[in-house]
């Protein structure tokens, strides 16, 4: 084959947080988008599980790279093997995240601190790092995976609602000051999503465990709309119509509003 008559190779992305949940569903929504895949987790078995059978079922690249971010250096090691394997990286998916529900005061501040690592530094560098050369080659995308919660605060979700803010006010920020280079940056805003994650809170918590089935989105519904948000440029997504209309009513009614209903609500948990 002639270099003129040569296929043109696929876009890669890169999704951390892949082993399960939304990450596992937005990998599968690349793969079938036709995306090879770099898959980003803690757990070398389920990832190389998953890169198998997305390879195989979509005939696409996949290629497991376990790390664990909240580690200091894991997103510049992570951008130094996709570097050593001539990966160029067009689509960066910042999933990657966990979630504590109780009050502030019952859980150890280790943990808090460990929200905020993943949750706002990981995703920070992950960003900064594999942003730069998208910025060279003047194209690139980066999902990053919010929450509902960013919109208000969630007494009982304290720390890990004000992470989602800061990933909310990031995205907004970015998708402001890329325009003309290329780069678009999208958040993807789920309500509570039927994963492994929402289904340890349940466990531990008698008031999530009675949330009722309409309030609980699908996880390949969110991933759908995650990737097709990501490829439209859109640059924020809120799945699902109730969630949807949270998020307008919380930017629109006044603070103290939004404040007092969500203490309301929120101290249920509690």
């Amino acid at each position: 084959m002639t270099a003129r008559s040569k296929a043109p190779a696929r876009e890669t992305a890169l999704i951390t947080g892949a082993s399960a949940g939304i990450g596992a569903a937005l990998a599968r929504q690349f793969a079938a988008g036709g995306f090879d895949l770099v898959l980003v987790a803690r757990s070398r078995d389920k990832l190389e599980a998953l890169a198998g059978q997305l390879a195989s079922e979509f005939g696409v690249k996949a290629i497991a790279m376990p790390a664990d971010l909240s580690k200091p250096g894991a997103p510049k090691t992570l951008l130094a093997a996709c570097a050593r394997r001539k990966l160029h990286i067009d689509v960066l998916v910042n999933n990657a995240g966990v979630l504590e529900l109780g009050a502030f005061r019952s859980i150890p501040p280790e943990r808090h601190q460990e929200l905020i690592g993943l949750n706002i530094a990981a995703l920070t560098e992950m960003t900064s790092r594999f942003l730069a050369p998208m910025l060279e080659r003047g194209r690139g995308r980066i999902l990053n995976v919010a929450s509902i919660a960013a919109f208000q605060p969630v007494p009982s979700l304290a720390t890990y609602a004000a992470t989602k803010a800061y990933v909310l006010s990031l995205t907004e920020s970015l998708s402001e000051e890329l325009k003309g280079t290329g780069v678009s940056v999208t958040a993807l805003c789920p309500g509570i999503t039927q994963t492994s994650m929402v289904e340890r809170a349940k466990e531990g918590s008698a008031a999530a465990s009675q949330l009722p089935p309409f309030l609980i989105g699908d996880v390949e519904d969110v991933a759908a709309q995650g990737y097709a948000a990501c490829i439209a440029g859109e640059v924020i997504r809120v799945p699902g119509a109730i969630n949807f209309a949270a998020s307008i009513a919380a930017r629109a009614a006044p603070k103290w509003i939004v404040r007092g209903v969500a203490g309301a609500l929120g101290r249920l948990a509690l």
